[in-house]
C-alpha cells in the first residue's frame, strides 16, 4: 500500500516539510484527522445514488439533470486535480486541505436546499460541483501528507487511508436510505453527510492554521510523461477503470432498485460490494508486485469487473449477491493495480508524481463519461440492459490496455 502514496509536492523547492506537531500525541491526532478526511471523500457519490428514485420523484428532476449530477463531480476530479500542487505551493498543503474540507461541507449543506420558485435543481448542481472540486484537491494532496508525515508507519497509515476511502463509499451507500426512512425525506439523507465533514473541519483547523507559511517554487525533473506511449497506455487503463468505478457509485443502487430490490437491501448490497473492494485494494497491489510483469493480473481483474457489472444488470436476480460481490472484488483490485502501475512503470519519484497527475487529470476527466453513458442509455432505452453491454465492452478494452500497461517496461 505505501507504493500507492504519491507525493504531489515532490517538485517543490524548497522541499515541503512534514506537518508541524509538538508531540507524539499531536502526531496521533494528525493521523486521526487525515484518516477522517479520507472517510469523507466518497459519500457525495454513493449517498446521492442511494436515494436517487426519491429525489427524482420529489424534486421532479428531468433526465438530463440526473445525468449531469452523476457526471459533473467525477469530471471535476480531473479538472481540479492539476490545481492542487499549485495551491499547495502558495498556501501549504495543510491549509489547502482545510479549505477543501470547508468547501466540501458547504457543498453537502447546499445540495438539498430548496430555492423558492426554482426547486432543488440549482442547489443540487451547485453543491455537487463544489463537492467535486473539493474532493479533487484532497485526492491529490492527502496521499503526500500521509507519506511525508508517517515515513516509519507507511504500511499502517497507507492501509488506514485506503480503507477510509472505501469505507466512505460504503457508509454513504448503506446509511443514506435508513436516514431517509427515519426522517421521512430525502433531504435529511443528504444533509446527514455534512455533519462528519464539518467535524473534520473543526478537528483539523488547529493543525492547519499553525503551519508556517513558506512560498515554494516548482522545478522540472523526471521524464516527460506526455510523450511516453507507456504513460498513455497506463493512463487509458486508468480511464477505463474510472469509467466503471464511478458508475458503481452513481448507478449500482438505482440498477438494483430497477430490478425490484428495495432501497434498504440495495444499499446493503452496494455496501457489501464496496467492502469487497477494500479486500481487493489491500491484496492486489502486493500480488501484482510479486510478478515479473502485471499483464495477467491486469487482464483478469478488468474482465472480472466488466463481467460482474454486466451480470448485476442482466444476470439471474437470484444470484444478485454473487454478481455484486464479484463486481466489488474485481473493481477494488482493478483500481489498486491501475494505481500500482504508477510505481511499477516509473524509475524515480518525480516521474511517478507526473504520471500520477496525468492519470488523475485525464483518468477522472474522461472516466466521467462512464456515468454519462449509463445515464444516456438508460434515458434512451428505459432500462439498464444496454449499459450492461457497455460494461462488457469497457471491461474488454480495460483488459487490452491493462495487458499493454502491464508489460515490464518504464515510462
Amino acid at each position: 500500500m505505501p507504493g500507492l502514496l504519491v507525493d504531489a509536492e515532490v517538485d517543490e523547492v524548497p522541499a515541503a516539510t512534514p506537518t508541524r506537531v509538538t508531540s507524539r500525541r499531536g502526531l496521533a491526532y494528525l493521523a486521526v484527522c487525515l484518516v477522517l478526511i479520507g472517510l469523507n471523500l466518497r459519500t457525495v457519490f454513493s449517498s446521492f445514488a442511494a436515494v436517487l428514485p426519491e429525489i427524482r420523484a420529489d424534486a421532479g428532476l428531468p433526465g438530463w439533470a440526473v445525468v449531469v449530477l452523476t457526471t459533473v463531480p467525477v469530471t471535476l476530479l480531473g479538472v481540479f486535480a492539476p490545481l492542487a500542487p499549485v495551491l499547495a505551493r502558495r498556501f501549504g498543503a495543510e491549509r489547502v486541505l482545510l479549505g477543501a474540507m470547508a468547501v466540501l461541507t458547504a457543498g453537502l449543506l447546499l445540495r438539498p436546499v430548496e430555492v423558492a420558485g426554482a426547486g432543488h435543481l440549482p442547489t443540487l448542481l451547485a453543491g455537487t460541483a463544489a463537492c467535486g472540486a473539493a474532493i479533487a484537491l484532497c485526492n491529490v494532496l492527502l496521499p503526500g501528507l500521509v507519506k511525508r508525515d508517517f515515513p516509519h508507519r507507511l504500511g499502517l497509515m497507507g492501509g488506514l487511508y485506503t480503507t477510509a476511502i472505501c469505507a466512505s463509499a460504503a457508509l454513504g451507500a448503506g446509511f443514506t436510505y435508513p436516514v431517509f426512512v427515519a426522517a421521512g425525506h430525502w433531504t435529511s439523507g443528504l444533509w446527514f453527510w455534512a455533519l462528519p465533514a464539518a467535524v473534520v473541519v473543526l478537528l483539523f483547523l488547529p493543525v492547519a492554521i499553525r503551519q508556517p507559511s513558506v512560498r515554494h517554487q516548482a522545478v522540472h525533473a523526471g521524464a516527460n510523461v506526455w510523450r511516453s506511449s507507456m504513460a498513455w497506455q497506463v493512463t487509458i487503463f486508468m480511464v477505463l477503470q474510472a469509467m466503471m468505478s464511478f458508475s458503481v457509485f452513481a448507478w449500482l443502487a438505482p440498477i438494483l432498485r430497477d430490478r425490484g430490490i428495495d432501497g434498504g437491501t440495495a444499499g446493503l448490497m452496494v455496501s457489501m460490494s464496496i467492502v469487497l473492494q477494500m479486500l481487493g485494494s489491500l491484496f492486489a497491489p502486493a500480488l501484482a508486485a510479486r510478478f515479473r510483469d502485471q499483464r495477467a493480473i491486469n487482464t483478469m481483474v478488468a474482465l472480472m469487473t466488466g463481467g460482474g457489472f454486466a451480470l448485476s444488470i442482466f444476470g439471474p436476480v437470484e444470484l444478485i449477491w454473487v454478481w455484486t460481490g464479484l463486481l466489488g472484488l474485481g473493481q477494488g483490485s482493478l483500481t489498486a493495480v491501475a494505481l500500482t502501475m504508477i510505481m511499477l512503470r516509473t524509475r524515480d519519484r518525480h516521474t511517478a508524481a507526473h504520471l500520477s497527475g496525468m492519470m488523475q487529470g485525464v483518468g477522472y476527466g474522461l472516466g466521467s463519461t462512464g456515468t454519462l453513458l449509463v445515464g444516456q442509455l438508460q434515458q434512451a432505452t428505459g432500462d439498464f440492459t444496454a449499459a450492461g453491454m457497455l460494461f462488457l465492452v469497457i471491461g474488454a478494452l480495460a483488459a487490452v490496455f491493462g495487458y499493454r500497461a502491464g508489460r515490464n517496461r518504464y515510462v
